[in-house]
């Protein structure tokens, strides 16, 4: 918890050094206001997260910390059921792996951006998300008095402690459920395939939607649910490259 917070002090002694306040203000303003959207959703989420670990006999210390340290919602969901079951440390760190090998292949599109944070950097490696690639994607001008780094780094923070904070209040609140919430960890699909939804309708170029839908359902009929995630990134993502090319005229 020192560590982390040393860290961010770090990150924002080196922003007040580069910019004055009032400029500081406006950028956390405007990316407040881009992440709305994704701060709701993920404080409702994690609450999910927080009921479930609750649910397992955890409490919201240990929500707060996983959601601190590994932040990947859908490995989440499945580490509060390794932790129950007691599952073997090789599977646990498998498994991450494979869910968030994706994260790799979209996270290589930001190496130079975030490269410009400087001592941010490792935190802007570790809060890059699903949601929070797609808000960055869908910001194509940023004012001029403002730093981009600066914005997308406030973006990512935002969405983390929303977050936290989202897993603590369900932590809290799973001591006083006493029911069974057994299919609320399907709150974070939800929230995805509205994501998704959203892209395609403001995208004047589906074709990357449609190539990576139809990737995921081939290789789900043809692998099952538990190993088509990783092919279908590796094929969508070969696709992709080469269609780029031969608009580009390269090929």
């Amino acid at each position: 918890m020192k560590i982390m917070k040393k860290y961010m002090k770090v990150c924002f002694e080196q922003n007040k050094k580069a910019y004055n306040i009032s400029i500081m203000k406006k950028e956390m303003k405007f990316a407040f206001v881009k992440t709305s959207p994704i701060m709701v959703s993920y404080f409702f989420v994690s609450c999910a997260y927080g009921l479930v670990m609750a649910q397992g006999g955890f409490g919201w210390v240990w929500s707060m910390l996983c959601s601190m340290f590994i932040y990947t919602g859908a490995f989440q969901m499945v580490l509060a059921s390794f932790f129950a079951s007691g599952a073997a440390f090789v599977t646990v760190i498998l498994t991450c792996v494979f869910m968030a090998a994706r994260q790799i292949f979209y996270g290589l599109t930001y190496v130079e951006d975030f490269k410009k944070t400087g001592k941010k950097l490792p935190y802007m490696i570790h809060t890059l998300t699903d949601e929070t690639y797609a808000l960055l994607n869908s910001i194509t001008e940023y004012p001029k008095d403002m730093k981009k780094e600066n914005i997308q780094f406030y973006i990512q923070l935002f969405s983390q402690l929303s977050w936290i904070a989202g897993s603590v209040s369900g932590g809290l609140a799973g001591n006083l459920i006493p029911s069974s919430v057994t299919g609320i960890d399907y709150a974070l699909t939800a929230l995805f395939i509205t994501i998704v939804v959203d892209q395609y309708r403001n995208a004047s170029n589906h074709q990357p939607v449609l190539i990576g839908g139809i990737c995921s359902v081939f290789f789900l009929i043809t692998l099952g649910s538990d190993a088509f995630l990783l092919p279908s990134l590796l094929v969508t993502s070969g696709l992709l490259m080469l269609f780029a090319k031969i608009q580009e005229g390269n090929v």
